[in-house]
């Protein structure tokens, strides 16, 4: 896979996380009244930070081999596509004395940093393409 490839697909994949992110954090908003209401949060960049590193230590690095299931397994090269964003709910903490933990105040500034991030990655998107464009001229 080419690094344009490579780059686009990661954009695109981020840019889904977004979409699902602001998803997410409007149902908070939209229940922050909701007694018992517990908030999610979506976890995706850590995910794949972990498996874009696995790529790069594996460069000349060897596999080792196991001949048995109870063996130890090396930490193998962990391929960035198979990472899917995951939803978690927040069961630890209570912000309100009904029981519901969303801060209001907190979820409308996430929209707006999710905004500002998603405009980020389509100026990223078209300069990826404007590349392409100017090499095709």
């Amino acid at each position: 896979m080419n690094s344009f490839t490579r780059t686009t697909d990661i954009l695109h994949r981020a840019m889904d996380v977004s979409t699902l992110r602001y998803g997410v954090t409007a149902n908070n908003l939209a229940n922050s009244g909701v007694p018992e209401f517990k908030r999610t949060v979506v976890n995706f960049e850590t995910e794949l930070k972990r498996a874009l590193d696995s790529e790069e230590r594996a460069k000349g690095q060897f596999e080792l081999a196991t001949a048995h299931e109870r063996h130890i397994a090396s930490d193998g090269v962990i391929d960035y596509r198979t990472i899917e964003p995951r939803r978690v709910l927040d069961y630890t903490t209570t912000a309100k004395a009904n029981g519901n933990n969303v801060d209001p105040e907190q979820e409308a500034m996430e929209i707006l940093k999710i905004q500002m991030n998603y405009q980020l990655l389509t100026q990223m998107q078209s300069f990826q393409f404007a590349q392409v464009q100017s090499v095709l001229r």
